[in-house]
């Protein structure tokens, strides 16, 4: 089922979301409902809170850009309470982001290009390991939700002040987009 996105202002994409248990109801009903709303939106990546959902949950398809990235084929995966441990700081990337959840907002943000995750995958099984490439930005992106940030809080003040305005807009329900959205509560 294709859920609405939650936009920007919304007190939910603020919130540090919490660890789920193994025994969390209806998790892959969920997770199925997540994919539907990220297949609909033509996202890469979701985050449970960006659906109002308060909860480690996040999915990433990065499939959708293996004709310009090939060692992304067949790369959709699931993670539940995922945890960046560690950043490598010594090397870092300044490229274009965009979010569901901040429909029309494209901003710079620079990153590390390597980090340290912990997580567990659909099947419930750890996973620890090192991540580089692409798939670093977009875990970080979508990890960043679940500690109730979202991209244009790791723009420079110059940026974040020139578009103050599309900021106001979006959490007065101006806004357009071709997906299923729940706005901020007024």
């Amino acid at each position: 089922m294709v859920l609405p996105i939650y936009i920007y202002g919304h007190p939910v994409l603020r919130k540090v979301a919490e660890d789920i248990p193994a025994d969390y109801p209806d998790l892959q009903q969920l997770i199925a409902d997540m994919w539907d709303t990220l297949a609909e939106s033509e996202g890469i990546g979701l985050a449970a809170p960006q659906i109002g959902k308060s909860i480690r949950v996040v999915v990433i398809d990065l499939d959708v850009l293996s004709d310009d990235m090939p060692e992304y084929k067949g790369f959709r995966h699931v993670f539940i309470n995922p945890h960046i441990i560690e950043y490598d700081d010594t090397q870092t990337e300044s490229l274009e982001e965009g979010c569901l959840s901040l429909p029309a907002i494209h901003e710079k943000v620079t990153r590390p290009t390597r980090i340290r995750v912990q997580w567990l995958d659909e099947e419930l099984k750890p996973h620890d390991e090192w991540v580089e490439g692409y798939l670093t930005r977009v875990m970080q992106h979508e990890f960043d939700h679940l500690e109730g940030k979202v991209f244009v809080d790791r723009i420079t003040p110059l940026r974040k002040q020139l578009i103050k305005s599309k900021l106001r807009a979006l959490t007065q329900g101006r806004y357009r987009c071709g997906y299923k959205t729940k706005g901020a509560i007024r």
